[in-house]
């Protein structure tokens, strides 16, 4: 297992412990990233998608309107409008105006959509023994941690 400074080819020390930490979760980050997304490249969809269509999943079969997928979404900064028409293309979602309200649209999976995260979900111990490097109690403890770097 290469350290940090391998992975980046680093000759110099790091500033400090808390600098080499941020580095390394940052660096962890988008290796995890791109782990997920080569997995999921396979079906068609990016994390993002995945991330939009757990969400959907997770109100099924209550619709959510546009801000509330948002709100819910691991990267704020995704253009969830152009997510959710991605997935509408695809069959995995479809939008609807509220009856009550013509200016909301309500965005709902389809069965399509619940079908393609069952496959997903059938996989997901590859993705999962990718990151079984660490025991359950080291798990717990790196949640605990970066619960405590967000407060």
């Amino acid at each position: 297992m290469a350290s940090l400074q391998e992975e980046i080819k680093q000759n110099k020390k790091f500033e400090s412990e808390h600098q080499k930490a941020a580095i390394n979760i940052l660096y962890t980050s988008n290796w995890l990233y791109n782990m997920n997304a080569a997995r999921l490249k396979q079906h068609g969809i990016t994390p993002e998608q995945f991330n939009v269509l757990r969400i959907l999943r997770g109100s099924y079969p209550k619709p959510l309107m546009l801000g509330e997928i948002t709100c819910r979404m691991l990267d704020k900064s995704s253009n969830a409008t152009r997510l959710v028409e991605k997935l509408r293309q695809k069959g995995c979602v479809e939008r609807e105006l509220c009856e009550t309200n013509r200016r909301q649209v309500d965005i709902v999976i389809t069965q399509k959509g619940l079908a393609l995260l069952t496959k997903i979900d059938n996989e997901a111990d590859d993705w999962n023994d990718s990151i079984k490097t660490i025991t359950k109690a080291e798990a717990l403890e790196l949640n605990r941690i970066l619960d405590k770097l967000r407060m």
